[in-house]
């Protein structure tokens, strides 16, 4: 079975939402840690904004490694708008997009990314969809904005698989849920 892995950027207080406001250093061993997370990745999962969002940008950016991933990847988008895709290697899905995911972690392949996208991760997990969290917590404060887990949910038990230190203070912290 494939997992689905979300790599989320948060701040020190837990905020995901806007990470260009606190993530202000992006270090040597964040670049790494990033290139393992997606090395390991054959589909990614997006929500309909982020696609909107980020098929503005990575397909002409050079901005690596993330862009030859991204650009490269099947993509597959959860929306209740239908549209036509431009971005390369995207697929609307149609019907309930947990079914799907469901169905997708059954098929042969690697993982399955889960990037930015914070309305679909908060679902997929609240689902119990999401196998594995790779948090870059940020040691900046920013107050206010949406967090990973925002309001009242079940609790849910998640093992440490790993802690590293950035040069610039950030947290590189690897969760696996419970089961």
């Amino acid at each position: 079975m494939r997992n689905v892995v979300a790599y989320m950027l948060t701040s020190l207080d837990g905020v995901a939402e806007s990470p260009d406001r606190f993530v202000l250093d992006f270090d040597d061993v964040m670049y790494e840690n990033l290139r393992r997370v997606i090395g390991t990745q054959d589909a990614v999962l997006l929500g309909r904004g982020m696609y909107d969002e980020w098929s503005s940008y990575w397909p002409t950016s050079g901005h690596e490694p993330f862009a030859g991933f991204i650009n490269t990847v099947p993509k597959y988008v959860a929306t209740s708008r239908p549209f036509d895709p431009a971005w390369k290697n995207t697929t609307v899905v149609d019907g309930p997009f947990e079914d799907f995911v469901r169905a997708l972690k059954e098929e042969p392949g690697g993982d399955i990314g889960l990037h930015g996208s914070l309305t679909l991760t908060s679902a997929l997990l609240e689902a119990g969809l999401v196998d594995r969290l790779c948090v870059v917590v940020s040691p900046v404060a920013v107050g206010e904005g949406r967090r990973l887990w925002d309001g009242p949910r079940d609790p849910q038990r998640w093992d440490l698989e790993r802690v590293v230190g950035t040069p610039t203070g950030s947290l590189l912290v690897d969760y696996r849920l419970t089961r």
